[in-house]
């Protein structure tokens, strides 16, 4: 995997708002963050930052998007059943690995990236 700045790419995490984007997204990343949040939710906000920290300095090859559930993102978040924020789900090789909602530790979610992410990376 190619890290983010390799590509040119910022940390942030990138804004979803199609179905058909993240579901391609899914399907042919190696390691793909996927936060669902809106702006009305406090901790949603407060975890984004810090979730791009995380990303950029322990997991710099994991993509990371963002799906706006109060905005454009709306339909992708009831096509998804996500329904309470916020919610992360992992995939790795194109397949859901785990899966994060409303209360979860910071470093519960780092411990379940490293395994898969670490076994991904090796040469």
């Amino acid at each position: 995997m190619s890290k983010p700045s390799e590509r040119g790419e910022a940390s942030a995490l990138r804004p979803v708002s199609s179905l058909e984007e993240l579901a391609a997204l899914e399907a042919e990343s190696p390691a793909l963050l996927v936060l669902y949040g809106g702006p009305a939710c406090g901790v949603c906000q407060a975890i984004k930052p810090r979730i791009e920290a995380m990303l950029a300095e322990s997991f710099p090859a994991m993509r990371g998007v963002y799906v706006d559930c109060q905005g454009e993102g709306q339909s992708v978040c009831a096509q998804r059943q996500v329904f309470s924020l916020p919610v992360i789900r992992l995939w790795f090789d194109g397949r859901p690995f785990d899966e994060f909602v409303r209360a979860f530790s910071l470093a519960a979610l780092h411990r379940s990236i490293e395994r898969p992410y670490h076994k991904g990376n090796q040469a």
